[in-house]
């Protein structure tokens, strides 16, 4: 049955369309191989420097251990910007074709193991006293280790995407490597606070991880990093009450998940000793914080609205923000397309299709996460879209609690 909400400006014959991005969706094994294509760049900066005689090029050669931001922060706005909006949607009639190719779900699979390698990589420079084999004496300085630390985490923060994408799906192996996926940041109960929690509540005042008109990223990450923690407790608290289990069965998703962070975390601890301890925590808290601004931004002052028996109504395109931009759409597997995936929660990535009537944020996902973290500018590009986009109506915004006076007075001459 065809979605009426389609773009259909975008539509092209079942015959003549072909997936332009098929092989570019190996590029989202980029941030979990970036640690070992730094460790070249740094090696090569350093090999040139000799050779040469440009001591510069050592000088310069461990910023290349911040790769992970310089890849959010940086490199993926620009090619977002040069590169623009990705305009193209599959067709009806291929989208059960196109859902079982399993080169697509390969695609993600890979992420994994070469996520794995990435994080023993690390534990490995953040202890080696001797890095001659990469031009350096001795061992990593205390601020190339925390770069180190950071672009793990970006990678970490990224596979949330990924385990994301398994979790969604109804096979027992990809749920299980979606729990592995986010054993690296600590982050395992997001598999059952995302599925059973967000997507029931999503842009309502009781979802932690949709974030209110006024309210700022400072203030909404600790709000969703523990109403999301205390949400997935409960949810798996319920759901083994109604078997008669205890809660700490095995068989608890949130348990059975840390307990996978507790086995990496123990078993890299165990091997190259308590000193990664500090850079494994800076990593995690790091890459949750990235989903976490991810969260923020996709919902942004959006409400649904209650229906006359006092219920929330259906979750449509409406209630998200979209971006359609193609560098970050292929590193994202297509979460800006976040309206589809709301309606359409265990469909593919790669079938996953653009809105032109949800409302779409000015850029991608990697530039607009920059921007949430200065409250000032995010308010001043975002709240007047909020705005526009309910005609001014105040009464339909999900407003921060305390702030409704503060509201009224700045915008509500606008819809008046």
């Amino acid at each position: 049955m065809a979605n009426p909400t389609i773009d259909e400006g975008t539509a092209v014959p079942a015959a003549e369309w072909r997936d332009k991005k098929r092989h570019l969706w190996l590029l989202g094994l980029v941030p979990p191989t970036a640690v070992f294509l730094a460790a070249g760049f740094v090696a090569l900066f350093n090999w040139a420097s000799d050779q040469l005689d440009a001591g510069w090029l050592a000088t310069v050669s461990p910023v290349w251990w911040w790769i992970g931001p310089i890849l959010i922060y940086v490199l993926l706005p620009i090619l977002d910007i040069f590169f623009g909006p990705d305009g193209q949607n599959p067709p009806e009639e291929l989208m059960e074709q196109l859902e079982n190719d399993k080169y697509y779900r390969y695609c993600t699979y890979v992420y994994i193991p070469f996520q794995m390698l990435s994080i023993v990589f690390a534990c490995y420079l953040w202890t080696a006293s001797d890095l001659s084999w990469l031009g350096i004496e001795g061992g990593l300085g205390l601020a190339s280790k925390i770069g180190l630390a950071f672009s793990i985490g970006a990678m970490g923060g990224i596979g949330i995407n990924t385990a994301h994408e398994l979790g969604h799906k109804k096979v027992s192996l990809e749920r299980w490597l979606s729990k592995i996926t986010l054993a690296q940041t600590f982050y395992g109960h997001f598999y059952i606070e995302h599925n059973r929690g967000h997507h029931v509540r999503v842009a309502t005042p009781e979802d932690p991880a949709s974030s209110r008109f006024g309210e700022n990223f400072w203030t909404f990450l600790p709000r969703s990093v523990y109403g999301s923690l205390k949400s997935a407790w409960e949810l798996e608290a319920t759901r083994l009450k109604r078997q008669d289990k205890s809660v700490f069965h095995p068989s608890n998703d949130v348990l059975n998940a840390w307990a996978m962070s507790i086995v990496l975390w123990g078993a890299l601890t165990a091997i190259f000793g308590w000193q990664i301890l500090p850079f494994v925590a800076i990593q995690a808290v790091y890459g949750f914080s990235l989903l976490e601004t991810v969260n923020y931004l996709e919902h942004y002052g959006l409400l649904r609205q209650k229906n006359e028996r006092g219920r929330y109504v259906r979750c449509t395109p409406q209630h998200s923000w979209n971006s359609d931009h193609i560098c970050t759409n292929i590193f994202l597997y297509h979460l800006q397309r976040h309206s589809d995936h709301h309606a359409n929660p265990t469909r593919r990535y790669q079938t996953l299709r653009s809105f032109d009537e949800a409302p779409n944020l000015p850029s991608g996902y990697a530039s607009m996460i920059t921007l949430a973290y200065f409250p000032p500018i995010w308010r001043k590009v975002m709240d007047h879209r909020v705005l526009d986009h309910y005609d001014g109506d105040l009464s339909k915004i999900n407003i921060q609690p305390g702030k409704e006076a503060k509201v009224m007075a700045k915008y509500g001459k606008v819809s008046a």
